[in-house]
């Protein structure tokens, strides 16, 4: 199995067993600081109503709401909970917020764990080159949320054309697809039975409005890096503060986990820490770096005429490519 997460022994067995130990007290901290978050703004939002605060208000609650994807992404890795239960209720439950169904963002993001940076096989790289054009259409929401919803409304009818979804796995993602649109049919009928906006007003306004934010991290993680099968040369971690990190449930040390899936995010500093220990320093860029280097590439050549097998993304206050010896 062609693996590219497993090509490198950074670590020992027993450093790995160490971190790989997971926590219901991090998970629940964790996910219920994040949730408090969403409440507390919710609240906020409600308080709003009304005034020119709404638009602040508004704003907070989307980008939280927005990155409650890291929680299902985590959830999905079933590194969240020691409990195995605990993961998948939360999974489902944060998949439904997110019009991201749990068994179908687990078949996606299994294939881009094990062919990171593969064109035809990485289950999040299942599109054409970007084009200036075209990236600032998903930087901004449009193309990601139309893909959410047709793909969505499509696996309901019955057609899967994703290679990554399996053929054992297709009536399990059918059946689960159709739940989904089934709860959100519930939802808008109760919301016209009692005449409330409050799913738009709180939920689906907030989110699909700020979804930028959460694209500066998305966009970061794999754009404009190798796509050799390296871990260290395909993935790139991100510079942000504490806030950030707490907020992306630490994905912002995106090669460490990438280079070992297994670990739960409280422990990826640690991680990345023994990794770089190891092999160097990691792939690094902040943010808005990032999207200004993207930008001003993408305005010279399309990301096909870029090389497929070398960094063309490169941090603009420099920074050396991570190579090791197989």
């Amino acid at each position: 199995m062609e693996e590219t997460f497993s090509t490198r022994k950074l670590l020992s067995g027993a450093e790995l067993k160490e971190l790989n130990t997971k926590s219901d007290l991090a998970g629940g901290l964790q996910l219920g600081s994040h949730v408090a978050a969403i409440l507390g703004l919710g609240y906020l939002h409600y308080l709003a109503m009304g005034s020119w605060w709404v638009l602040a208000t508004g704003f907070a609650l989307g980008v939280v709401v927005n990155f409650l994807y890291a929680a299902q992404h985590e959830l999905s890795h079933w590194t969240v909970f020691r409990t195995r239960g605990l993961n998948e209720l939360f999974g489902r439950i944060v998949g439904f917020l997110m019009l991201f169904p749990r068994d179908y963002d687990m078949a996606m993001h299994q294939a881009h764990h094990r062919w990171t940076a593969n064109w035809e096989r990485d289950g999040e790289l299942t599109r054409q080159p970007y084009t200036l054009s075209s990236y600032l259409i998903y930087f901004i929401g449009i193309t990601y949320w139309m893909n959410r919803v047709t793909g969505l409304i499509r696996r309901a009818r019955g057609v899967i054309i994703e290679p990554y979804i399996s053929a054992a796995l297709e009536s399990k993602i059918v059946r689960e697809s159709r739940l989904h649109l089934l709860g959100y049919a519930i939802i808008a009928a109760v919301s016209v039975a009692l005449e409330s906006w409050a799913a738009v007003t709180f939920w689906l306004l907030p989110m699909v409005l700020t979804k930028p934010v959460h694209q500066l991290q998305n966009t970061i993680e794999h754009l404009g890096l190798s796509h050799e099968p390296d871990i260290l040369s395909n993935t790139r971690s991100t510079r942000t503060n504490f806030i950030m990190r707490w907020l992306c449930w630490q994905m912002p040390y995106h090669t460490a986990h990438h280079s070992y899936p297994s670990v739960p995010f409280w422990q990826l500093k640690k991680l990345n820490a023994k990794i770089e220990s190891a092999a160097g320093e990691v792939h690094r860029m902040g943010w808005i770096e990032f999207q200004i280097e993207v930008i001003k590439r993408l305005m010279k050549k399309d990301e096909s005429q870029w090389p497929m097998d070398d960094v063309w993304i490169v941090p603009t206050t420099g920074g050396r490519k991570v190579r090791l010896e197989a």
